[in-house]
């Protein structure tokens, strides 16, 4: 996931990898908190990865603000789409 995000963000190297990491985490925490099921937060699924990146992409401190406004209301729409989905709000049966 890190190399993805790194990608789309265009960053090259490792100096900001901690930070991005940071907004991985932070992105995952945030849907969690909204209802989407902890165990569907995988990397491997792909709205769950577009929700992560352009959450990355809204705080990742672009330097037009329009930009991130942008970026932050895709997200919120997708994490909005994704809490009113029983596919990602309810629990894996075991």
């Amino acid at each position: 996931m890190l190399n993805d995000i790194k990608n789309s963000l265009r960053v090259n190297g490792t100096d900001l990898d901690n930070e991005i990491l940071d907004l991985i985490e932070s992105a995952k925490a945030d849907l969690n908190l909204s209802g989407v099921n902890k165990d569907k937060v995988k990397d491997d699924d792909p709205l769950i990865k577009r929700a992560i990146t352009v959450y990355c992409k809204a705080n990742f401190g672009y330097e037009d603000v329009n930009m991130s406004m942008r970026f932050q209301e895709s997200y919120v729409s997708l994490k909005h789409h994704l809490t009113l989905s029983t596919e990602y709000t309810v629990g894996d049966e075991q």
